[in-house]
């Protein structure tokens, strides 16, 4: 089982073979590890913001703070979880947000925690005759528990770590069943995703605070503005300046 600090991760860990990512996908986008290798993919659940998030803002101040908050959180607590837990081996860490030389992402998170069982990658093809034609619809995925009121942050490949057929592959939870909900779930996060209703597709057993959808709801390039006015960012630019 794998815990990470701050509501990074649901109350399992997600493990994984990398072979059963890379037989999903194409050549070009295959892991360069053995098929036995293990992985872990970590989701953030919405109490991160609140437990993880803003206590991270407010130790820091201005000092370090990076074009995109979140991720420099996330990347701060993973660490320290990898550094904590794993001190012997040796582990590769991959973000969602990072991209390759070739601008190719390092890694696909939706179909990474798809095959993970973690949540259901749903894709135009779940749905027979679906109703779009040629029309380009992008797939979303949804958790059994948290609907879509979650995000998947990461992926940990542990190098040199084999595991053979004691590790079974369990399928994702169906939790979107019936074809008119797909059609629903894929039209709500296609055409209305900045209305959150996607995400309430399955009853959740937390969704994000009014402060958190307000924080996400605000253009990236004003949120440092938002968490300055919520008082989370102290000293100010100056301070900064200083300490550089």
């Amino acid at each position: 089982m794998l815990e990470l600090e701050g509501g990074l991760i649901d109350k399992q860990g997600y493990t994984t073979q990398i072979g059963w990512y890379n037989v999903v996908l194409p050549p070009s986008l295959h892991l360069s590890y053995s098929d036995d290798t293990l992985g872990a993919v970590v989701l953030s659940t919405p109490a991160m913001f609140e437990q993880a998030f803003l206590p991270f803002m407010e130790s820091r101040g201005w000092k370090g703070v990076s074009a995109d908050p979140i991720d420099q959180c996330v990347k701060h607590c993973i660490n320290n979880t990898v550094s904590e837990c794993f001190p012997g081996l040796k582990v590769d860490v991959s973000y969602d947000y990072e991209m390759l030389p070739s601008r190719k992402p390092k890694f696909l998170a939706q179909s990474a925690a798809h095959v993970a069982g973690a949540v259901y990658y749903y894709q135009h093809s779940d749905i027979p005759d679906h109703p779009w034609g040629e029309k380009k619809m992008f797939g979303v995925c949804i958790h059994p528990r948290l609907g879509g009121w979650f995000a998947i942050r990461a992926m940990l490949v542990f190098v040199g770590s084999e595991v053979g057929s004691e590790l079974q592959q369990t399928a994702p939870p169906d939790c979107v069943p019936t074809r008119e909900d797909r059609i629903q779930l894929l039209e709500d996060f296609n055409l209305r995703w900045q209305d959150w209703s996607y995400r309430d597709i399955v009853p959740p057993v937390q969704t994000y605070s009014q402060k958190q959808r307000k924080y996400f709801s605000t253009p990236p390039a004003q949120r440092l503005d938002l968490l300055t006015d919520w008082g989370y960012l102290t000293g100010g630019e100056e301070d900064n300046t200083q300490e550089n």
